[in-house]
């Protein structure tokens, strides 16, 4: 939980006080607000950049009517909601609790027992939900809170209910890798099946402490939740059994929730389980100044009247200012605000994987997967449309890091260019970036109220959830102008540069805590390596236009590979 931004954040969405920043997602943004009446609740508000896709606002607008449909004592209760014009948001319950993902990084694998009692209520919790016609289909431990009374399923951006058609891009895949069932990765077939497999492989992470099916690119992931069986070690044998059913490749052969629950046996309540009480210590408290800043602000704004509800699917009624709109955040213009690279079409919740898909003649392996840009790049290189335009040497014995690599240099021509236009860049990344991956462009002359002054660009990264105990993973930052750079880093009259341009200090994204961002400011954190000469990066002012932005994962200062790239305007 983090303190409200003031000159990011509004006061109040709809006629709710924030009180503080429970999360960021590829979406938009959750706050914990306050109602008139003084009942706290968690308000998902669609980003800015995505309110004109089509596909996003459906999707958004059939998280509210999910969240509505479904009224369990396992989910958070839709509260309010404005559906009909911006900003897009929703309002439901907020449920105090660490998720299960934050609660086993803490204080490790659950209890054998605990595991049980947290398996049957989960396996309840989808048999209300199946009740209703849904099927979750991102069912994992980052979307489970654990609740002083039991586990709260959260985020149904994906769920489906029976009448739904898909939403999902071709060859792309809906869920996490790692949770997904191997016939969603394969032929994408939802069902109540592959919600539990999603179960099984989520006590897994539980009873271990570790990811279901390992860690790495994730198509390695998906691959291995295809092809391999589930991490068990070191369970005990009951439990493991029953984990091994759930997670069975065949769906046919999964047991029903009801029989899950059965197989439980549990004699008590989880909300009694000593250890799960143990957790409750563990969930984020709502700041002391955050409250008493929201106990001044006025309950209700004068003229606050509730409006009607249009015939749109989905809406429900709200209160905003008679003959005005609701108070909104201030609309940003920065490139981007936030995308999450393992995102289709930075959707918040559908995640674009690779599986290699094995011939029925043994022979090689056939990609599946679909769309541009790094939401479905393999692990292994792209292909380059035209030779030399890589960025980067092929690997070699001599180029073996001795220890961790401390910068980059140009080996190769770099033909990455991002067009202010398309909003993109030319070429696809050479590897597929980490799942959770998110990263930010900010420069203070695109959001001249953030914290970034003009003549400067923030640029930024961090993973959405933790994943502790990964091997370190080597990043650097290359921006670059329109215009190639001389020997002494001036621009030139060429606006064809191959050049890799300035760079950053190459930082291991798993360092410390993953979910903090990391920044480098432009042109203070960068430098141009030149003929042996290492030189300061020039002001932006100097070479007005469209500057390329690529992160480059880093294995030795001359083996590394580009996994996203983006851009901003300068001048």
């Amino acid at each position: 939980m983090d303190a409200l931004r003031p000159r990011q954040d509004p006061e109040r969405i709809g006629t709710y006080a924030l009180l503080a920043r429970l999360g960021a997602g590829g979406m938009g943004m959750v706050y914990l607000g306050r109602s008139p009446g003084g009942r706290l609740v968690a308000i998902k508000v669609i980003k800015d950049e995505i309110t004109d896709h089509p596909e996003a606002l459906t999707r958004f607008r059939r998280e509210a009517e999910t969240v509505r449909a479904v009224r369990s004592a396992y989910t958070a209760n839709l509260i309010d909601a404005s559906l009909s014009a911006p900003p897009y948001w929703l309002a439901t319950e907020y449920v105090a609790g660490p998720t299960l993902s934050h609660a086993v990084r803490e204080r490790g694998a659950f209890p054998a027992d605990t595991c049980r009692r947290l398996f049957a209520a989960l396996a309840e919790g989808l048999a209300s939900v199946h009740g209703y016609g849904v099927t979750h289909r991102d069912l994992k431990p980052q979307n489970v809170i654990l609740s002083p009374q039991g586990p709260q399923l959260i985020d149904f951006g994906i769920a489906k209910g029976a009448g739904d058609t898909a939403l999902t891009a071709t060859g792309l895949a809906p869920g996490t890798p790692g949770f997904t069932a191997p016939e969603v990765l394969m032929a994408n077939q939802v069902g109540a099946a592959a919600d539990v497999f999603a179960l099984g492989a989520t006590i897994a992470f539980a009873a271990t402490g570790r990811p279901p099916f390992g860690s790495g690119p994730m198509d390695a992931v998906s691959y291995r939740a295809v092809h391999e069986e589930i991490d068990l070690a070191g369970v005990e044998p009951g439990l493991a059994a029953l984990i091994r059913a759930c997670a069975a490749k065949d769906p046919a052969a999964r047991p029903s929730p009801a029989e899950v629950i059965t197989r439980c046996a549990v004699d008590s309540a989880l909300a009694e389980d000593p250890y799960y009480q143990s957790l409750a210590n563990l969930a984020e408290e709502v700041p002391v100044s955050a409250l008493r800043a929201a106990h001044e602000l006025p309950t209700m704004g004068p003229g606050y009247v509730p409006t009607q509800a249009p015939s749109q699917p989905g809406y429900v009624p709200t209160l905003a200012p008679q003959g005005t709109t609701a108070p909104s955040a201030p609309r940003s213009r920065r490139t981007p605000w936030l995308v999450t690279v393992a995102v289709a079409v930075v959707l918040g919740a559908t995640v674009g994987v690779v599986v290699w898909r094995t011939q029925q003649d043994g022979g090689g392996g056939q990609a599946r997967g679909g769309g541009k840009g790094p939401s479905t790049a393999a692990s292994k290189p792209a292909g380059n449309p035209s030779p030399g335009l890589t960025g980067s040497a092929q690997p070699s014995a001599e180029q073996t890091p001795k220890g961790p690599p401390q910068f980059i240099e140009q080996t190769a021509p770099s033909g990455d260019f991002w067009s202010g236009r398309a909003h993109q860049c030319n070429l696809p990344a050479e590897e597929a970036a980490h799942l959770q991956f998110q990263y930010s462009v900010t420069t203070g002359e695109a959001y001249p109220d953030d914290e970034v002054p003009p003549g400067k660009a923030r640029i930024g990264y961090r993973l959405k959830y933790e994943e502790p105990g990964l091997d370190p993973y080597y990043i650097s930052v290359a921006v670059k102008p329109l215009h190639e750079l001389d020997a002494q880093g001036s621009p030139t009259a060429n606006d064809n540069n191959r050049q890799l341009g300035y760079t950053s200090k190459v930082t291991n994204m798993y360092a410390s805590v993953q979910t903090d961002w990391k920044y480098f400011t432009y042109p203070d954190d960068f430098t141009y390596r030149s003929g042996g000469k290492v030189l300061p990066a020039m002001p932006l002012s100097r070479d007005p236009g469209e500057w390329t932005v690529t992160f480059r994962h880093v294995r030795a200062p001359k083996d590394y590979k580009s996994i996203v790239c983006d851009g901003f305007m300068a001048g």
